[in-house]
């Protein structure tokens, strides 16, 4: 691989914060993903924001609730990329793929809410559009879920969903190893 990977950083909003969502796993995912941010700022590499715009009224994702805002943190300097998605998919109907293509990239390191959503429905659709994607475990995160009144736990929602991507969709690493590798 000859280029540097373009970071992508998904739904860092600050509407994951409120309680209805559940109990959530890997607490330090924002501070891994600020990491990952300022790395590839100082070493001036490619940078995609991504958040969702919710079409759902209750929703705090929604374009005009406060929750759409960026975390502090992890939102856009001037000059990076910014796309809106109102699905799972930030290839979808977003101008992504046009964006990484026409700038020739071939490949994108992953990260963001959550991990068996938003960020494994991207990670697919990007792999199946032929680019090389990574995704960085520990700079993602996401929350119990039920099925059947059965209750998953949040950390294994999240390790089964990276199990399902790392090899077949894609390559799993941690911020540590994304950090010395590009």
């Amino acid at each position: 691989m000859a280029e540097t990977p373009v970071l992508v950083l998904i739904d860092f909003q600050q509407g994951f914060d409120e309680p209805d969502w559940g109990t959530r796993n890997n607490p330090d995912a924002e501070a891994n993903a600020a990491r990952l941010l300022a790395t590839w700022r100082s070493r001036d590499h490619p940078i995609v924001h991504v958040r969702h715009d919710s079409t759902e009224p209750d929703s705090p994702l929604r374009g005009d609730a406060p929750g759409f805002d960026y975390k502090p943190e992890l939102a856009p300097a001037d000059g990076e990329a910014t796309f809106r998605k109102q699905v799972n998919g930030a290839f979808v109907d977003t101008g992504l793929e046009a964006w990484l293509r026409e700038r020739g990239h071939e490949s994108i390191v992953v990260c963001g809410l959550t991990t068996d959503h938003c960020v494994s429905t991207t990670v697919r659709m990007g792999e199946n559009r032929g680019f090389e994607v990574f995704v960085v475990a520990d700079a993602t995160a996401t929350f119990d879920r039920t099925l059947e009144g059965e209750q998953f736990d949040a950390a294994l929602v999240h390790r089964t969903a990276l199990a399902h991507l790392d090899g077949e969709f894609a390559t799993v690493l941690s911020t540590a190893a994304a950090v010395d590798r590009w």
